[in-house]
């Protein structure tokens, strides 16, 4: 069964564009053999995450997750059986946070400040839908 998961955690303490990359890294090495596809938004200090594949692998994956230090405040916001992934071709793709991000972000929240959250599991959906468009419409 194909599930995607969405959760939000907040960072232990303040990540440096390196450290960033690496986690990206990783998460492509092992996404890519599990057969995982998803993307890693980070904001304010606060990731919010998009796991797509098997229900078992992904719920394990989860699972290390909330055990990792460098999360705080684990939530899973949205948890569903979908028919076809959203991320098709990314092992895990990342989100920066640029002005243009931003009001992306921002649509999508009922508070000035991106706060997933506080978010419906719809919008947050959306949200990742409208991430993906815009990061293949729009050069790097």
């Amino acid at each position: 069964m194909l599930i995607r998961l969405i959760y939000a955690s907040r960072s232990t303490g303040l990540l440096t564009p390196l450290e960033v990359k690496d986690i990206v890294r990783a998460s492509q090495r092992n996404n890519a053999a599990l057969g995982v596809t998803g993307a890693l938004m980070l904001s304010n200090g606060i990731f919010l995450q998009c796991l797509e594949g098997d229900h078992l692998v992904v719920n394990g994956l989860y699972h290390r997750i909330v055990l990792d230090p460098r999360h705080r405040e684990p939530a899973v916001l949205s948890l569903g059986e979908i028919d076809a992934r959203l991320f098709g071709g990314w092992a895990m793709g990342l989100v920066s946070t640029t002005e243009a991000h931003r009001a992306i972000f921002l649509k999508y929240s009922a508070q000035a400040e991106f706060d997933p959250y506080q978010m419906r599991a719809s919008a947050l959906s959306q949200l990742f839908a409208e991430m993906v468009e815009h990061a293949r419409t729009v050069p790097a």
